[in-house]
Protein backbone atom coordinates (compact mmCIF):
# COMPACT_ATOMS: atom_id res chain seq x y z
CA UNK A 1 0.00 0.00 0.00
CA UNK A 2 1.42 3.55 -1.21
CA UNK A 3 -0.36 6.29 1.05
CA UNK A 4 0.77 10.29 0.06
CA UNK A 5 0.64 12.15 3.05
CA UNK A 6 0.89 16.30 4.10
CA UNK A 7 0.29 17.99 7.58
CA UNK A 8 0.49 21.39 8.43
CA UNK A 9 -0.24 23.42 11.90
CA UNK A 10 -0.86 26.97 12.41
CA UNK A 11 -0.65 29.11 15.58
CA UNK A 12 -3.75 31.38 13.98
CA UNK A 13 -4.17 34.71 14.68
CA UNK A 14 -6.04 34.84 18.07
CA UNK A 15 -3.70 32.56 20.49
CA UNK A 16 -0.63 33.13 21.76
CA UNK A 17 0.50 29.05 21.89
CA UNK A 18 -0.23 26.66 19.24
CA UNK A 19 -1.90 23.24 21.74
CA UNK A 20 -2.63 21.30 18.26
CA UNK A 21 -0.50 18.66 17.42
CA UNK A 22 -0.14 15.89 14.83
CA UNK A 23 1.84 13.02 14.00
CA UNK A 24 2.66 11.29 10.55
CA UNK A 25 4.16 7.74 10.91
CA UNK A 26 3.95 6.23 6.83
CA UNK A 27 6.28 3.21 8.08
CA UNK A 28 3.71 2.16 10.36
CA UNK A 29 0.50 3.59 8.57
CA UNK A 30 -0.45 6.24 11.67
CA UNK A 31 -1.66 9.61 11.55
CA UNK A 32 -2.51 11.67 14.24
CA UNK A 33 -4.69 15.09 14.77
CA UNK A 34 -4.93 16.31 17.69
CA UNK A 35 -6.51 19.64 19.71
CA UNK A 36 -5.40 20.38 23.51
CA UNK A 37 -7.18 21.85 26.03
CA UNK A 38 -6.51 23.29 29.11
CA UNK A 39 -4.83 26.47 30.98
CA UNK A 40 -1.08 27.20 30.72
CA UNK A 41 0.85 24.46 29.23
CA UNK A 42 -1.93 22.06 29.66
CA UNK A 43 -3.38 21.67 26.39
CA UNK A 44 0.16 21.68 24.52
CA UNK A 45 1.13 18.63 26.93
CA UNK A 46 -1.88 16.97 26.43
CA UNK A 47 -1.94 16.73 23.10
CA UNK A 48 1.95 16.00 22.45
CA UNK A 49 0.71 12.88 25.07
CA UNK A 50 -1.80 11.74 23.13
CA UNK A 51 -0.05 11.63 19.38
CA UNK A 52 3.18 9.82 20.53
CA UNK A 53 1.36 7.47 22.87
CA UNK A 54 -1.11 6.37 20.52
CA UNK A 55 2.07 6.14 18.32
CA UNK A 56 3.67 3.75 20.99
CA UNK A 57 1.17 1.70 21.42
CA UNK A 58 0.06 0.83 17.95
CA UNK A 59 3.71 0.33 16.80
CA UNK A 60 3.97 -2.19 20.06
CA UNK A 61 0.61 -3.93 19.65
CA UNK A 62 0.88 -4.99 15.92
CA UNK A 63 -1.05 -8.34 16.51
CA UNK A 64 -4.44 -6.56 18.09
CA UNK A 65 -6.80 -6.47 15.81
CA UNK A 66 -7.56 -2.52 14.23
CA UNK A 67 -10.17 -1.33 16.04
CA UNK A 68 -9.38 -2.75 19.08
CA UNK A 69 -5.99 -1.19 18.82
CA UNK A 70 -6.85 2.18 18.47
CA UNK A 71 -9.35 1.73 20.76
CA UNK A 72 -6.41 0.55 23.77
CA UNK A 73 -4.02 2.80 22.34
CA UNK A 74 -6.33 5.92 22.96
CA UNK A 75 -7.37 4.71 26.24
CA UNK A 76 -3.87 3.81 26.89
CA UNK A 77 -3.06 7.74 26.70
CA UNK A 78 -6.09 8.79 28.06
CA UNK A 79 -5.02 7.19 31.28
CA UNK A 80 -1.67 8.68 31.06
CA UNK A 81 -2.48 12.43 30.58
CA UNK A 82 -5.24 12.02 33.20
CA UNK A 83 -2.59 10.90 35.74
CA UNK A 84 -0.14 13.75 34.76
CA UNK A 85 -2.65 16.01 34.65
CA UNK A 86 -3.94 14.54 38.70
CA UNK A 87 0.10 14.62 39.24
CA UNK A 88 0.69 18.52 38.43
CA UNK A 89 -1.31 21.56 39.89
CA UNK A 90 -0.38 23.20 36.07
CA UNK A 91 -1.53 20.66 34.22
CA UNK A 92 -4.81 20.15 36.20
CA UNK A 93 -7.85 19.36 33.78
CA UNK A 94 -6.03 19.15 30.63
CA UNK A 95 -7.47 17.09 28.14
CA UNK A 96 -7.27 17.05 24.09
CA UNK A 97 -9.56 16.06 20.91
CA UNK A 98 -7.82 13.14 19.13
CA UNK A 99 -8.38 11.85 15.47
CA UNK A 100 -6.47 8.55 14.65
CA UNK A 101 -6.18 7.24 10.95
CA UNK A 102 -4.47 3.80 11.03
CA UNK A 103 -4.02 2.00 7.28
CA UNK A 104 -3.68 -1.56 7.29
CA UNK A 105 -4.58 -4.57 4.63
CA UNK A 106 -6.09 -2.60 2.14
CA UNK A 107 -8.30 -1.13 4.54
CA UNK A 108 -8.69 2.57 6.72
CA UNK A 109 -9.70 2.92 10.57
CA UNK A 110 -10.31 6.20 11.62
CA UNK A 111 -11.03 6.59 15.31
CA UNK A 112 -12.52 9.67 17.10
CA UNK A 113 -12.77 11.89 20.43
CA UNK A 114 -14.32 15.26 20.53
CA UNK A 115 -14.98 17.31 17.58
CA UNK A 116 -11.41 17.11 15.39
CA UNK A 117 -13.48 16.06 12.35
CA UNK A 118 -12.28 13.20 9.91
CA UNK A 119 -13.78 13.40 6.09
CA UNK A 120 -12.88 11.08 2.89
CA UNK A 121 -12.50 11.91 -0.46
CA UNK A 122 -13.91 9.76 -3.33
CA UNK A 123 -15.43 10.14 -6.62
CA UNK A 124 -15.10 13.60 -6.49
CA UNK A 125 -16.84 14.46 -3.38
CA UNK A 126 -15.66 15.51 0.48
CA UNK A 127 -18.02 13.76 2.76
CA UNK A 128 -17.90 14.22 6.28
CA UNK A 129 -17.13 10.75 8.44
CA UNK A 130 -17.36 11.68 11.88
CA UNK A 131 -19.88 13.64 14.70
CA UNK A 132 -19.02 15.89 16.53
CA UNK A 133 -18.71 14.77 20.48
CA UNK A 134 -19.65 18.63 21.54
CA UNK A 135 -23.08 19.94 22.95
CA UNK A 136 -23.86 22.07 20.00
CA UNK A 137 -24.31 18.70 18.00
CA UNK A 138 -26.13 17.25 20.67
CA UNK A 139 -28.31 20.59 20.47
CA UNK A 140 -28.76 20.35 16.51
CA UNK A 141 -29.52 16.45 16.92
CA UNK A 142 -32.16 17.21 19.12
CA UNK A 143 -33.69 19.84 17.30
CA UNK A 144 -33.47 22.51 20.37
CA UNK A 145 -31.76 24.55 18.08
CA UNK A 146 -31.72 25.29 14.29
CA UNK A 147 -28.73 25.60 11.60
CA UNK A 148 -29.23 29.23 11.63
CA UNK A 149 -28.60 29.61 15.33
CA UNK A 150 -25.22 28.18 15.57
CA UNK A 151 -23.23 31.19 14.97
CA UNK A 152 -24.46 33.06 18.51
CA UNK A 153 -24.82 29.60 20.29
CA UNK A 154 -23.06 30.42 23.57
CA UNK A 155 -21.46 26.87 23.98
CA UNK A 156 -20.54 25.77 20.59
CA UNK A 157 -16.84 25.41 21.99
CA UNK A 158 -18.09 23.04 24.20
CA UNK A 159 -17.08 19.57 23.93
CA UNK A 160 -18.80 16.22 25.41
CA UNK A 161 -15.83 13.81 25.41
CA UNK A 162 -12.25 14.34 25.46
CA UNK A 163 -9.00 12.38 25.98
CA UNK A 164 -7.55 12.94 29.47
CA UNK A 165 -10.18 14.59 31.60
CA UNK A 166 -11.47 11.60 32.78
CA UNK A 167 -9.15 8.25 32.74
CA UNK A 168 -11.31 6.64 30.67
CA UNK A 169 -13.25 7.38 27.35
CA UNK A 170 -15.47 5.83 24.74
CA UNK A 171 -13.42 6.11 21.29
CA UNK A 172 -15.83 5.83 18.08
CA UNK A 173 -13.96 4.30 15.55
CA UNK A 174 -15.16 4.68 11.59
CA UNK A 175 -13.45 1.34 8.40
CA UNK A 176 -13.32 1.64 5.06
CA UNK A 177 -12.26 -0.42 2.86
CA UNK A 178 -9.67 1.37 0.40
CA UNK A 179 -10.25 2.32 -2.97
CA UNK A 180 -7.21 3.35 -4.70
CA UNK A 181 -7.33 7.75 -4.88
CA UNK A 182 -9.25 7.48 -1.34
CA UNK A 183 -7.90 10.66 0.25
CA UNK A 184 -8.60 11.41 4.08
CA UNK A 185 -8.52 14.75 5.81
CA UNK A 186 -8.24 15.32 9.44
CA UNK A 187 -8.67 18.28 10.68
CA UNK A 188 -8.95 20.60 13.82
CA UNK A 189 -12.24 23.03 14.48
CA UNK A 190 -9.85 25.60 13.88
CA UNK A 191 -10.53 24.86 10.25
CA UNK A 192 -13.54 22.83 10.13
CA UNK A 193 -15.37 26.02 12.46
CA UNK A 194 -14.36 28.55 9.61
CA UNK A 195 -14.46 26.90 6.11
CA UNK A 196 -17.03 24.90 4.49
CA UNK A 197 -16.19 20.74 3.63
CA UNK A 198 -17.28 21.54 0.16
CA UNK A 199 -14.29 24.82 0.01
CA UNK A 200 -12.26 21.91 1.49
CA UNK A 201 -12.88 19.34 -1.25
CA UNK A 202 -12.50 22.13 -4.03
CA UNK A 203 -9.16 23.30 -2.82
CA UNK A 204 -7.79 20.07 -2.19
CA UNK A 205 -9.06 18.61 -6.25
CA UNK A 206 -8.05 21.89 -7.43
CA UNK A 207 -4.17 21.87 -5.99
CA UNK A 208 -3.52 18.50 -4.66
CA UNK A 209 -3.30 17.67 -1.21
CA UNK A 210 -0.34 19.95 -0.13
CA UNK A 211 -0.86 23.75 -1.97
CA UNK A 212 -4.78 22.56 -0.85
CA UNK A 213 -3.96 22.18 2.92
CA UNK A 214 -1.97 25.46 2.32
CA UNK A 215 -4.90 27.30 0.55
CA UNK A 216 -7.19 26.12 3.27
CA UNK A 217 -5.13 27.43 6.50
CA UNK A 218 -4.84 30.80 4.67
CA UNK A 219 -8.39 31.28 4.52
CA UNK A 220 -9.25 30.22 7.92
CA UNK A 221 -6.74 33.08 8.91
CA UNK A 222 -8.83 35.35 5.83
CA UNK A 223 -12.11 34.66 8.17
CA UNK A 224 -10.17 35.34 11.75
CA UNK A 225 -7.93 32.25 12.22
CA UNK A 226 -9.79 32.55 15.96
CA UNK A 227 -8.16 29.48 17.17
CA UNK A 228 -5.18 26.90 16.16
CA UNK A 229 -5.38 25.43 12.60
CA UNK A 230 -4.26 21.62 12.13
CA UNK A 231 -4.82 19.42 8.70
CA UNK A 232 -3.56 16.04 7.61
CA UNK A 233 -4.54 14.58 4.14
CA UNK A 234 -3.47 11.19 2.95
CA UNK A 235 -4.07 9.72 -0.55
CA UNK A 236 -4.16 6.52 -1.24
CA UNK A 237 -2.12 6.00 -4.43
CA UNK A 238 -2.27 2.12 -4.70
CA UNK A 239 -3.25 -0.80 -2.78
Amino acid sequence: MKIKSFAITDIGLKRKVNQDAFLKDEEAGIFIVADGMGGHKGGEVASQLAVHGIQTFCRSNAKILPAERLNLAINAACEEIYIRSAENAELKGMGTTVLALLFEKGEAFLAQVGDSRGYLMAAGQLWQITEDHSLLNEELRSGRIAADQIQNYQFKNVITRSVGYENKVAVDVYRRVLVPGDTFLLCTDGLSGLVEAGEMGNEMKKHGIEQGLRTLITLANSRGGDDNITALACQVENL
